[in-house]
């Protein structure tokens, strides 16, 4: 049973056995997360739930590319996390207001702005729409913070 203790480890003994700065970015996400769980005051149900997402993960197989397999299961976790406990990571409110303000100005842009150039009304519906998205974003990511939802 891989425990948030033993997970932990894990990850501490794949960092010190890697250079590579792409693999040691995963490992820290990794331990970050784990070290933030077992920092909360979590129910023994809800412990025994992650423990049982983390050897779902099957994290002590070997495999050769081990970025790109700790990288997908680092978003499963993650998506794991936010689908069964409302967690979410820093920067999580940020992408998602950028993308979808940048999406919508976009679209303002090509339906409402096409009189001006084509292009200048494009980008600035563009640059305001990511504006509005990050302020949005900005707000939403301080409300996770104060409930408590924020890793």
């Amino acid at each position: 049973m891989m425990t948030l203790k033993n997970a932990i480890n894990f990850f501490d003994r794949l960092l010190s056995e890697t250079t590579k700065k792409s693999e040691i970015k995963v490992y820290r996400d990794f331990i970050k997360i784990l070290t933030n769980l077992e920092s909360r005051n979590l129910a023994k149900s809800e412990i025994q739930s992650i423990e049982t997402e983390l050897n779902a993960l099957n994290l002590s197989s070997t495999m050769t590319n081990k970025k790109k397999y700790f990288g997908r299961a680092l978003q499963q976790f993650k998506k794991y996390l936010k689908d069964n406990f409302s967690l979410i990571f820093k920067g999580y409110y940020i992408n998602l207001g950028i993308t979808l303000g940048a999406l919508v100005g976009l679209l303002f842009g090509i339906i409402f702005l096409s009189s001006l150039e084509r292009t200048l009304g494009i980008s600035i519906c563009i640059s305001f729409g990511s504006l509005s998205g990050i302020i949005i974003a900005s707000y939403l990511e301080s409300q996770a913070k104060a409930s408590g939802n924020l890793i």
